[in-house]
């Protein structure tokens, strides 16, 4: 079995915050590799007038992954899935040779409970958040860990999750990146138009292997 995180999210743009993340998250849990699914559009940030096309959010994950065990992709948008249930039932049929476990910020546990069907979400794959400051406390009290809360696994026991019952969740905790793609828009509003995350910069997609 090949051990898959799956990190999925706006990647509006993708920065070193997302890879320093990926790339511990990647050691502590003993994953062969990542993939950033780039969403065609989060259904909780809708009618936001700031999100850039797929194609250069696309792009700019892509360039961000370079010379990674990191793979970014829009198979999202392949699929025709929009949440992240549908998503990751989508993925474990088409890839049973592999075991999925679904990578969060504490940012998106505090509002978890908001996402469509996320108690199954929680019983189809392992769940691995990873602390943010800032974050930390309301995801502690949000009403999500409050259904979770029996189902945390030591941090310890991190690369064991392949053998855990679900519902399973592990709280891991990294040296904190200040990096935040809301600051990088505010100071460059016109970021997607840089040469390097034109649509017509970003290569047709490679397929996440079978």
């Amino acid at each position: 079995m090949t051990r898959t995180g799956l990190l999925g999210g706006s990647f509006n743009p993708a920065h070193r915050g997302h890879r320093g993340i990926t790339l511990a998250a990647i050691r502590a849990l003993g994953l062969d590799e990542a993939w950033w699914l780039v969403s065609p559009g989060n259904p909780l940030k809708a009618g936001r007038g700031d999100m850039a096309p797929l194609t250069a959010r696309l792009a700019s994950a892509r360039r961000m992954a370079r010379r990674a065990p990191i793979r970014a992709t829009a198979v999202e948008q392949r699929l025709g899935t929009r949440y992240t249930i549908d998503t990751i039932r989508a993925l474990k049929r088409r890839y049973p040779k592999r075991r999925f476990i679904w990578l969060m910020g504490a940012d998106n546990l505090a509002e978890f409970h908001r996402w469509r069907d996320w108690r199954s979400i929680a019983r189809e794959v392992p769940i691995a958040v990873v602390a943010r400051p800032g974050y930390d406390d309301d995801a502690l009290a949000g009403v999500a860990m409050g259904w979770l809360r029996r189902s945390v696994r030591p941090a310890s026991q991190a690369r064991f999750w392949t053998r855990w019952s679900l519902p399973a969740l592990v709280l891991l905790r990294f040296r904190p990146d200040p990096t935040s793609a809301t600051l990088l828009r505010q100071s460059n509003p016109n970021w997607a138009e840089h040469p390097w995350h034109r649509s017509d910069a970003a290569p047709d997609e490679p397929r996440p292997p079978s």
